[in-house]
């Protein structure tokens, strides 16, 4: 997808030579692709909201003791957001309540 938007890029700069309303045209289309086509695939389907925090980008575990491992970790790192903004935290808490 990324070379077929690249490639129409390139073809509207090389037209706009002629007319420059390609040329705005090209950036619309690379803005749009930066804006909305990065990180989508025909295949990925989206997700129900979770309450927790936001997933981080790292794989899926491949084993129990990776999977533990990660989990314990982001444990700890909440854990201390909690002990390190008390006022945020509690603001977080009353409105995943509501």
């Amino acid at each position: 997808m990324g070379t077929v938007v690249l490639s129409a890029a390139v073809v509207l700069v090389v037209l706009g030579f002629g007319n420059p309303l390609y040329w705005l045209a090209a950036v619309a289309v690379l803005f749009l692709y930066v804006r909305y086509g990065l990180g989508t695939s025909a295949t990925s389907t989206p997700s129900a909201p979770s309450a927790g925090p936001a997933p981080s980008a790292a794989p899926a575990p491949t084993s129990y003791k990776a999977y533990r491992q990660r989990r314990d970790t982001q444990a700890r790192w909440e854990r201390r957001y909690r002990r390190e903004r008390p006022l945020e935290s509690r603001r977080q808490e009353r409105e995943r309540g509501t």
